[in-house]
Order: structure tokens, then C-alpha cells, then sequence
């Protein structure tokens, strides 16, 4: 009879810690919570960015101009392109 009761214990702690809903399973699941909620963060950063840059780009001009400058290449009537390669 003890061994039985030794026994029932030893599989009651075992699945306690390794268990569907045992200690690593949430200690897992913690990890995988804070690993989201890190990501979320950045996403919203990201999000709060990019809905900057689009109001700048509705209401500022010259935002406008600075991007079709930067990656675009485009320049203004009169303006001279200067193009310097690296030569080695």
C-alpha cells in the first residue's frame, strides 16, 4: 500500500512539472507571452510611425519633395546632378 501511495505521488509531481498544464508548459508560455507582447510593442511603434510619416505626407509639401529627392533621384528644373563614383 505505501508503494501505491509513493508510487500515485511520484506521477501526480511528474505531470505537475512536465503536464499539459504543468510547471514548464506555463513556464513555455510565459516566455511565448512575453516574446508577443514585445513584439506588439515594436509593432505599435511601428504603426505610430508610419502614421506620422502619412500626415506629413498629406499635409507637408515638402515632405513630398524630400522622398521623390531621396528615392526617386528627381530634381528640380535647373538643377545640376552631380553623380561622384568611387573609384579604386
Amino acid at each position: 500500500m505505501r508503494y501505491l501511495v509513493v508510487a500515485i505521488g511520484c506521477v501526480l509531481i511528474i505531470d505537475a512539472l512536465v503536464g499539459d498544464r504543468g510547471l514548464l508548459a506555463m513556464l513555455k508560455a510565459r516566455q511565448q507571452y512575453r516574446t508577443l507582447e514585445a513584439s506588439l510593442v515594436r509593432s505599435r511603434a511601428e504603426n505610430a510611425r508610419l502614421r506620422e510619416e502619412a500626415r506629413q505626407l498629406r499635409e507637408d509639401p515638402q515632405a513630398v519633395e524630400d522622398i521623390a529627392r531621396r528615392e526617386l533621384g528627381l530634381i528640380k528644373p535647373g538643377e545640376k546632378l552631380f553623380i561622384i563614383k568611387d573609384v579604386k
